[in-house]
């Protein structure tokens, strides 16, 4: 079953999102706004499209959901495969599991540390720049 629901899913994604799919809602909006003088304009055919969009979208919910659910584990695992097999912190496996405070202490180092990097790549630069510069003078 759910091997099957994966299937429907991934489908329903994948066609949802083609530019055909929007042309063809474009069409029936533009059939259904076109009969509206057939119909006098009637609640009955202004609940057609409610329904009919409300159903769609209702349904459409949970494919999405179901298939964003799936591209996110599926990119957080090789994300986590990439940190285990690197010289990154093997820490930050799985921490997609904490807390939204938990992750925003995590991302809140991580910058601390990464400016702390940059302020020392930029001190060597310059220590760098100023004993070239040195030798340049010594050298004249």
């Amino acid at each position: 079953m759910e091997k099957f629901f994966t299937r429907i899913a991934n489908a329903v994604a994948h066609l949802a999102g083609m530019p055909p799919t929007f042309a063809l809602c474009c069409l029936v909006i533009v059939v259904w706004a076109m009969s509206g003088p057939i119909f006098g304009f009637s609640d009955t055919w202004q609940l057609v499209i409610n329904t009919g969009t409300t159903i769609v979208t209702f349904l459409m919910v949970f494919l999405i959901q179901n298939t964003q659910n799936r591209d996110s584990a599926a990119i957080q695992t090789k994300l986590d495969e990439l940190i285990r097999v690197s010289r990154a912190h093997n820490t930050f496996i799985g921490i997609e599991h904490l807390t939204e405070s938990e992750v925003e202490e995590i991302r809140e180092k991580c910058e601390k540390a990464a400016k702390r990097h940059d302020r020392e790549v930029a001190a060597a630069a310059v220590k760098k720049a100023a004993q070239k510069h040195s030798s340049k003078k010594h050298a004249a």
